[in-house]
């Protein structure tokens, strides 16, 4: 497999991964993933020195400590939408007009609100998931050897992030690591803020090497 293929699937997972964790509780087999893949915890550092996951289960590590603490940072005290960040009365855009509804839309990018802990499609952890559904897309046509169909999704992708993601994202994400109460979601806002900028910057370069 090529470098490029390679880079591809990092990229996939990583998405994958920070969607998830922001979307909705972990659940046990979540943890038992986490705990049994050394790549994946790695991401995970002060998470993987927490004291808690040797001296508790993980249904009570779940129930005490991760669910309330994902409650209080995305259901409770704080709010992981965009349009609550960008728009100047604060208010959640639930409906279609929504712009990043308009842009999902475009591209066949299905939002099943009911899987996730959300009342609005510019939910934070959605709209990572629709850049994992991107990325995915993209690998697929590098497969195919198809770069123009390729280039096209990297730069849909660059410019999600650029207008939508990373103009309110890192706000948030600083907030939660702020308030975190678990070395988990510290640690998930961490990886998900480094991630999209490294990201911005790869498809970047990746656009400018094939002009």
């Amino acid at each position: 497999m090529n470098e490029l293929l390679t880079k591809q699937i990092a990229r996939i997972n990583l998405y994958a991964l920070v969607s998830r964790v922001l979307m909705k509780e972990v659940d046990e087999e979540f943890l038992e993933t986490l705990d049994n893949d050394e790549i994946i915890l790695s991401f995970f550092p002060n998470y993987m020195q927490w004291e808690k996951r040797s001296e508790l289960d993980k249904k009570s590590l779940k129930e005490q400590f991760l669910d309330v603490d994902f409650s209080n940072l995305f259901v409770l005290h704080m709010i992981p939408y965009e349009s609550f960040y960008r728009r100047d009365d604060q208010m959640l855009e639930t409906g279609g007009d929504n712009p990043v509804v308009q842009i999902y839309n475009r591209y066949d990018f299905r939002v099943q609100l009911d899987k996730a802990r959300s009342v609005s499609p510019d939910h934070i952890g959605i709209e990572l998931e629709f850049m994992y559904m991107l990325a995915s897309s993209e690998y697929r046509a590098l497969e195919n050897d198809d770069y123009e169909a390729a280039k096209e999704l990297a730069r849909i992708e660059r410019d999600f992030l650029k207008d939508h993601l990373l103009e309110w994202a890192p706000m948030f994400l600083q907030n939660v690591k702020a308030e975190a109460g678990t070395p988990l979601y510290y640690d998930a806002a961490t990886l998900a803020l480094e991630f999209m900028l490294n990201d911005y910057e790869y498809l970047n370069e990746i656009l400018e090497e094939g002009e």
